[in-house]
């Protein structure tokens, strides 16, 4: 059935340029005496306009917060561990570290939300399919166990329930380190959600180093630390290897921009961090000290930053409409492939 010029469109679609062009036809889709005025665009929006509506979030509480609450995790398990094996000043520093980094978390978190009942109400129920829900529910005994454990710590006060509230903050510690990812993976920010694979290693790494980087403060008693902050500061790196390679289209957003000057100068920042780390067992005296606190320095900072990098990119990508339309686009397409596979071809 021939179709009119211009008034047999399909309904419900927009008229725009390459809907009502005609289309070149035959060898460099190119007929005889038709020349292809306007270039295909590369994808199609709404004007340029976001297809998604950006996260309201605030910098610096939403950075600090992913950051924060991540070394608070890692430190308290590595007090927990050198309350076991009789190291105490891993375990004081731990303890405290640990506790100031979960109450300055949760300040962050309610400055961000802008009144503190705000973070109350998510308190009111724990819905398991929520991962903004089952975040309070792990940032908040968390918080309360190891504030416990840190009191106790600097007052002498019951030290056996301080041994068992630091046992327990060491036991929650993990899920601190990595859930701040799955909430982040589990939005439509492109961004974030198609990395929904790496994120969670992304960000264990990063508590890792930046955790084991406080632990370093210890002095004699920082040999688990420095082994953890290395082998954290390897996983975050192949991590983010592994993520800018897998995730496609949305890797430009961790590679260009503010968010990729970030991730870069983090990434520098953790590799010198994990280097001083592990040489500062091998440096005795006031030289060994004072690489323990510069590699505690760079590796923090890097972490900080590496969540802050993270931030950024998934707000680019919020606010690019490519990010959206173009893998829409691409899983259409190949939806409509497979299809034309699976049916058997038909002869006239």
């Amino acid at each position: 059935m021939s179709r009119t010029a211009a008034g047999d469109q399909q309904p419900g679609r927009r008229p725009d340029a390459t809907s009502t062009a005609p289309r070149p036809r035959g060898p460099g889709r190119r007929g005889r005496g038709e020349r292809l005025m306007v270039e295909e665009a590369e994808f199609r929006t709404y004007y340029g306009r976001p297809i998604i509506k950006p996260p309201v979030w605030k910098v610096p509480d939403v950075p600090a917060y992913l950051y924060l609450g991540g070394m608070a995790g890692v430190t308290a398990t590595l007090a927990a561990l050198g309350d076991a094996t009789g190291r105490p000043g891993l375990r004081r520093l731990g303890r405290l570290a640990a506790a100031t980094g979960a109450t300055a978390s949760v300040g962050a978190l309610i400055h961000d939300l802008g009144r503190p009942e705000r973070f109350l109400n998510m308190m009111r129920v724990i819905k398991p399919t929520s991962p903004l829900s089952v975040g309070s529910w792990i940032l908040a005994p968390f918080g309360t166990l190891a504030g416990a454990a840190a009191a106790s710590e600097l007052t002498g006060i019951a030290p056996g329930l301080a041994r068992l509230a630091g046992a327990g903050a060491g036991v929650v510690g993990p899920a601190m380190t990595t859930y701040t990812a799955v909430l982040l993976a589990d939005t439509a920010v492109p961004a974030w959600h198609e990395a929904h694979r790496e994120l969670p290693f992304v960000f264990a790494g990063s508590a890792l180093a930046s955790g084991g980087g406080v632990g370093l403060l210890a002095g004699r008693d920082a040999g688990p630390a420095r082994r953890v902050a290395v082998a954290g500061a390897a996983l975050e790196l192949a991590a983010t290897a592994v993520l800018e390679r897998r995730i496609g289209l949305a890797a430009r957003a961790y590679t260009s921009g503010r968010a990729g000057l970030v991730l870069r100068a983090a990434q520098a920042a953790t590799v010198a961090g994990a280097a001083g780390a592990a040489l500062s067992g091998r440096v005795r005296g006031r030289r060994g000290r004072l690489l323990s606190w510069a590699s505690a320095a760079l590796l923090n900072a890097g972490s900080a930053a590496t969540r802050y990098g993270v931030y950024e990119a998934g707000m680019a990508s919020a606010r690019d409409p490519e990010y959206t339309v173009v893998p829409q686009r691409e899983r259409l397409a190949e939806r409509e492939r497979q299809t034309s596979e699976s049916q058997p071809s038909i002869r006239a």
